[in-house]
């Protein structure tokens, strides 16, 4: 029987591969392995990798369809996909010397030309002669071929681990780097292959690390982002936080389905759950019924400081439950070991909160005022017993000046007596961020009025820009008062936010003193009420460390920051119609309601078409007393020589009036309109008149005519901040 011919491998592979392009781009896949990261870094620094990523590749001339990163306690990830094999190629142009310096009387290129063309890498004979604004200049131009992708990743990648940063950062070894915690492996992988990079002074491979409980000791290989992710799986990890989200919220879903509860939702803590754990598992477990004595915010902070545990509500009564969801990061057959585990650890802990709380009832509020001499506010500004003193004052002072009843007044002065008291409870020792909220328990204890227990709780509040601010009356004022001692105190002494530079959040009270008086229920002369709380500081006897100048007009411009940045996010209103209001502000008196108001009205008007042809009018007027220095001087009818002068010294005269009822009556949209009904004086005179004429008198009589045109506008706004088409 003849013998079967075989055929080889070698023969066969070309007719598999014929007529198949070679690939124009592959995936870059690195992974930062580290230990335990604290939660609170990990997303900064995923979204800081990715940036530098994005940043370096763009400047190196490597084009990708889409990067994404992945992350968990031990591993920062980025994935690059459709990154080109090789960098973009790039003409560059380089200007020489001049074309008088780079030829001879006979056209020769001299030693400067040769110079430049040797230095660019280029013949003579390839340079170009442009011309410039300078004159007639050589130029080299030559095309730089792009680089292998692999050879330019190699130099990135030690890069961008070096880049990232971190709130806290350690070195571990020889090389040196600064990270957050020790790196222990590294994976770099650009189309399958390994890249021949180190970082950290460890050196890249293709093998990563599974769950430090649930994976294999050894890690194991992987080639791309699929068999990454579908690995780490297999090893007890789900890389995607957005994953481990998904997961966490159904899991969370079902247990408070079965129990009968609901979710009390916070969304820092379920950030921490995503970010401490590679694989998710929540458990439910319960603490004693007795703790529910304890208020509720109390037993929520001690559940999520201490444990990162979430409260649970009943579903009818929305009230407290004695129960919580762990999420854990582990899964084994008898999670009851688990759940019996942070049981035992809730319940200590809760003990101490009922103790703390417990023996914080038997000394009242009053009791603990005194002894607020013997804890430091600053050094540059006294004890926290001087600022409670000068918080009192500022919040009757603000409540009388708000017209509150005395009633009222007597109410926000008490609060501000005790309002710093519960800094010396064992509660907020243990938990600082729950001061207020205890002080106000505390007052209600010791049977103070209502209002004074609700504006002790509160005046913390807004927390945030997004935060909700005080619901009472009184609450407002004494936040008011609070953070205008701050604000007036850490100004007279010179420490004034600079930069990103704001350790004392100034500009976090300012906000709030923003948003309170522009969603709350007092309405008050903020002008004056800065002056106020700065003269209760001064009267205190704070020494004073500023620069000299106006120490009002530098606090007010501080707060009118924070209400352009409000007006602009929340409000939507244009820049220049914000500055516009703003920059006219009286600096000794204003009311934000009204500046507010105002900012609404020009925005609505800056919005027709004939807005923008009166401010170009009006900005011509406005130049020529600007340039001019143009006092105010009285105008004489009898100097005008053209009937344009007449007429428009008619108008203003005439809307000045109407203008200043409208204003009066807060009606700043018609008051807008006695502006807009200028329009065809204010061009009919320019139409008609030369305003430097020959005559002096007459002259002066027309500047002093246009100044009638610009102080009538700046009664309202300053206009010239306004940004139109041939403005």
């Amino acid at each position: 029987m003849p013998k079967t011919k075989k055929t080889s491998r070698a023969s066969v592979a070309p007719r598999k591969t014929a007529g198949r392009a070679a690939p124009s781009t592959a995936e870059l896949l690195v992974e930062i392995g580290v230990e335990e990261l604290p939660y609170q870094f990990i997303s900064p620094a995923l979204a800081g990798l990715k940036e530098s990523a994005e940043r370096l590749l763009n400047e190196q001339r490597l084009t990708f369809k889409e990067i994404r990163t992945l992350g968990t306690p031990r591993r920062l990830t980025l994935v690059v996909e459709g990154l080109a094999i090789r960098q973009a190629s790039v003409m560059k142009e380089a200007m020489g010397p001049s074309k008088a310096v780079a030829f001879d009387q006979a056209g020769q290129p001299t030693r400067a030309a040769m110079g430049f063309a040797a230095g660019q890498g280029v013949a003579v004979q390839e340079l170009q002669v442009r011309q410039t604004p300078k004159g007639e200049y050589l130029f080299a131009v030559k095309r730089e071929e792009g680089r292998p992708a692999k050879i330019v990743l190699t130099e990135l990648v030690p890069q961008l681990v070096a880049k990232l940063s971190f709130p806290k950062a350690m070195k571990w070894n020889e090389a040196g780097v600064r990270f957050a915690r020790p790196v222990r492996w590294l994976v770099a992988l650009y189309g399958g292959a390994v890249l021949p990079v180190e970082a950290a002074g460890i050196k890249a491979g293709n093998r990563t690390r599974g769950h430090r409980v649930l994976g294999a000791k050894q890690g194991v290989v992987v080639r791309d982002c699929a068999t990454y992710v579908k690995a780490l799986e297999k090893q007890g990890v789900i890389p995607d936080p957005e994953r481990r989200r998904t997961m966490i919220q159904e899991q969370v879903a079902t247990l408070c389905k079965k129990t009968g509860v609901v979710l009390n939702h916070d969304e820092s803590l379920l950030d921490q759950a995503v970010y401490t754990t590679e694989w998710p598992n929540a458990i439910i477990g319960s603490f004693k019924d007795m703790y529910l004595d304890v208020p509720e915010e109390i037993l929520i902070t001690s559940m999520k400081e201490h444990q990162g545990f979430f409260s649970l509500r009943d579903k009818n009564s929305g009230k407290l439950v004695a129960h919580f969801i762990a999420v854990t990061n582990n899964r084994v057959k008898d999670m009851g070991l688990i759940r019996e585990g942070n049981e035992r650890v809730l319940a200590a802990r809760l003990a101490d909160a009922k103790f703390f709380y417990d023996d914080d009832r038997t000394s009242p509020l009053q009791e603990r005022v005194g002894k607020l001499a013997g804890v430091t506010f600053h050094q540059k500004i006294g004890t926290m017993g001087q600022k409670q003193e000068r918080v009192a004052a500022i919040a009757a002072t603000l409540a009388r000046s708000a017209g509150l009843k005395d009633s009222v007044v007597q109410v926000c002065e008490r609060a501000g007596v005790l309002c710093k008291a519960d800094l010396l409870t064992g509660i907020v020792g243990e938990f600082p961020e729950l001061q207020g909220i205890m002080g106000g328990y505390y007052a209600r204890h010791d049977g103070e009025d209502p209002a004074v227990c609700q504006a002790i709780l509160q005046h913390y509040r807004p927390h945030s820009m997004e935060g909700p601010i005080p619901e009472s009356v009184e609450a407002q004022v004494l936040s008011l008062a609070d953070r205008l001692d701050s604000l007036a105190s850490f100004f007279h002494v010179g420490m004034v936010p600079t930069g990103s530079e704001d350790p004392f959040a100034l500009r976090r009270h300012a906000t709030a003193i923003v948003r309170i008086l522009l969603e709350g229920l007092v309405r008050l002369d903020l002008g004056r009420a800065i002056g106020e709380a700065r003269a209760i500081v001064q009267a205190a006897g704070v020494k004073s460390g500023a620069a000299q100048g106006d120490g009002q007009q530098r606090l007010v411009e501080f707060v009118f920051e924070r209400v352009r940045h409000y007006a602009r996010t929340v409000h939507g209103l244009r820049d220049d119609v914000v500055n516009a209001v703003v920059s006219a502000a009286d600096r000794q008196s204003f009311d934000l309601r009204d500046l507010v108001a105002k900012m609404q009205a020009l925005h609505s008007v800056a919005s027709r078409t004939e807005f923008d042809p009166l401010i170009v009018g009006f900005k011509r007027a406005h130049r020529l007393v600007e340039k001019e220095q143009w006092e105010r001087r009285p105008v004489e009818p009898s100097v005008f020589q053209d009937p344009a002068e007449s007429a428009l010294h008619k108008a203003v005269s005439d809307e000045r009036d109407q203008m200043a009822a409208s204003m009066q009556a807060s009606d700043y949209g018609k008051a807008l309109e006695s502006l807009v009904r200028l329009k065809p004086a204010i061009d009919a005179f320019f139409a008609a008149v030369m305003v430097n004429a020959d005559d002096q008198a007459v002259r002066r009589n027309r500047l002093s005519l246009l100044k009638d045109v610009d102080d009538f506008f700046m009664t309202f706004a300053d206009f010239s901040q306004i940004v139109v088409q041939g403005g």
